[in-house]
Order: structure tokens, then C-alpha cells, then sequence
């Protein structure tokens, strides 16, 4: 009977480096590497922090677990266009069987079509992503760098963008967009709220976003 031993990514590629007949092993750079360190154990319900632990390396964990919890949701997205693409018969019944929400994978499923992983900035939110993904690409490109060189919060980004698309809007010879007004019922209005809020969003750019998505969908080819 043949017996395998199953190897952690590092070991994969510690073999694939001497075998290869490379002096040092290869590693990940160490910025994607997202463990959250041998201080903290980790559990599905649980973190246990030993005692006495120093708040720098208390910091860092915390900072950690942000990027792992901001990175989860690029996972999930890049994981449903791959089933959506892998399984277009399957893929629903596959997620049917787990407990993820089909509607907030389809979210980020959108985001992470509307960005090509070499267009996606590691520094940033996929929140940051998302208040510019409604853009032309250029525009998409200029506020992730403009909010990457400044460090802008999500919610700075956002003002930004609201600002700038203000000031267009006033200047001499622009015409400005007929205003499409909507009278959802009190029950409609409710759901769409409680659906918005799920994605972290306000109820104009979810609409925005989900009429964005459809209009994609119904795209010929």
C-alpha cells in the first residue's frame, strides 16, 4: 500500500527549490503570507491570546486578522466566477449546501470581475474597490492610486468621487442626466434597505450596483 504525505505550500515549494538544484529555498513574500503567527490559536469560534502579550504583537495580529477577514471576500468572489464558470449547471446546488449567502458572493463576484487580479491593489479595501467599480476603467485606476497615494478611508474615497462628479456636473455645456425617480412600496423599500446594509452600502449605490450587475448579465456574448 502506497502512503502520501501531504505537504504545506511552503514544503511544496522548499521541495520544488532543491530539486531544481536552487542554492535557498523559495518562499512567499512575506506580505502574502496571511497567517495570523504561532502567538495566537485559532479556532472556528475562538482566538486565545497567551498572557502577557506584548501590544505591539497584539497590533499586529489585529492587523492581521483585517487582512485576512478584507481578503476572505476577493477569495469568495474569484472562488464563485470560477464555479460560475467551472459548473454553470452545478455551481448553485454547490453553494446551496453551504452556509454562505448567495446573493453577498454574487456582490463580490461582481467586484471581482470588474478588476483583473493585477488591477486589484493589495493596499486597498475591497470597499475601496467598490465605491469605483461603477467606473470607466481609467477613472477605476486614478482613484485607487489617488487613494493609495493619500491614504484615503473608503469613506474619504467616496466623498472625493461625489465631489468631483458635482463639480462636472455644474460646469458650462455639461448636460446633466434626466433624474430617475423610483416609488418602491414601504415593503420594498424595507427589503432593499436590509439588503444594502448587508453589503455595507447605502441604498443608492446598492441600486446602482445591482441595476450595473443585471445590465451586465443581459449582455449579449
Amino acid at each position: 500500500m502506497t502512503i502520501m504525505r501531504v505537504m504545506s505550500v511552503d514544503q511544496l515549494l522548499e521541495a520544488e527549490n532543491q530539486a531544481s538544484g536552487r542554492g535557498k529555498p523559495l518562499r512567499r513574500p512575506a506580505r502574502d503570507r496571511l497567517g495570523v503567527g504561532s502567538a495566537a490559536a485559532t479556532r472556528r469560534a475562538s482566538l486565545r491570546l497567551p498572557p502577557r502579550l506584548p501590544i505591539e504583537e497584539w497590533r499586529r495580529i489585529g492587523a492581521q486578522i483585517g487582512l485576512i477577514s478584507d481578503a476572505s471576500k476577493w477569495w469568495l468572489g474569484d472562488w464563485l466566477v470560477y464555479g460560475q464558470t467551472e459548473y454553470p449547471d452545478r455551481y448553485l446546488q454547490a453553494i446551496e449546501r453551504t452556509s454562505l449567502d448567495y446573493q453577498t458572493l454574487r456582490n463580490y463576484a461582481w467586484v471581482a470581475r470588474k478588476f483583473d487580479v493585477g488591477r486589484r491593489r493589495p493596499g486597498l479595501s475591497v470597499q475601496h474597490h467598490v465605491e469605483v467599480a461603477a467606473l470607466p476603467e481609467p477613472d477605476q485606476d486614478r482613484w485607487l492610486t489617488e487613494a493609495e497615494t493619500h491614504r484615503w478611508s473608503r469613506n474619504e474615497l467616496r466623498r472625493r468621487i461625489r465631489g468631483e462628479a458635482a463639480t462636472e456636473t455644474g460646469r458650462p455645456g455639461r448636460t446633466r442626466a434626466p433624474a430617475v425617480s423610483v416609488k418602491p412600496s414601504a415593503e420594498q423599500r424595507e427589503r432593499w434597505e436590509e439588503a444594502a446594509t448587508k453589503v455595507n452600502r447605502d441604498l443608492a449605490s446598492w441600486m446602482v450596483h445591482v441595476l450595473d450587475e443585471a445590465a451586465g448579465q443581459d449582455r449579449p456574448g
